[in-house]
């Protein structure tokens, strides 16, 4: 389009009252940019998550209670969904809550899935909170000072278990002036 056109087209729209169809177009567009910027960016995240690391599947699978911390909304707002989807609502529960903030010495599982700059900092905080006989796996990304007691599936679905009592023991072993 020749600017000068642009101009003239701009001029003639200035002034003129939006009709219903208008804003029907105006809010199509808007909604197929969103559902675009979803679909390329944010989707994939929420696909990456292993099945077998979701609460959801822990709960399946006999693990009780089992409850979810999350401080994204929309991830919330999907774990929440899928939940009810399986008819798991009311015995699944996911918590808007900061994990650094939420005391774990009650906990006996737990299923993590973070990036690695954080991965070193909840190793100190699982150490002091969870108790001996907890187990921890990590999803796509291992903790980086612990050794793993089992490994599962391969690449992306790629999970590390440890076991607390394992990994005191080894922490006890290193020679001082170890990391953590």
């Amino acid at each position: 389009m020749d600017p000068e056109d642009a101009e003239e087209l701009a001029a003639e729209l200035h002034g003129k009252a939006m009709g219903v169809l208008d804003l029907l177009q105006i809010a199509t567009g808007a909604g197929l940019t969103a559902y675009v910027v979803w679909a390329g960016i944010l989707m994939p995240g929420f696909r990456s998550v292993p099945l077998k690391l979701q609460v959801l599947e822990a709960y399946k699978r006999g693990f009780r209670p089992a409850v979810g911390y999350e401080l994204n909304p929309w991830l919330l707002r999907l774990s929440r969904y899928r939940a009810w989807k399986a008819g798991c609502s009311r015995k699944v529960f996911y918590c808007r809550e900061d994990l650094w903030k939420v005391n774990l010495s009650d906990c006996k599982n737990v299923t993590v899935f973070l990036a690695p700059s954080v991965l070193l900092l909840l190793e100190r905080k699982l150490l002091v909170e969870l108790p001996e006989e907890a187990r921890v796996v990590a999803g796509r990304f291992p903790l980086p000072s612990w050794t793993p007691t089992s490994m599962a599936g391969e690449g992306l679905n790629r999970a590390w278990a440890y076991d607390m009592k394992t990994v005191r023991q080894a922490q006890l072993d290193k020679p001082e002036g170890s990391p953590v």
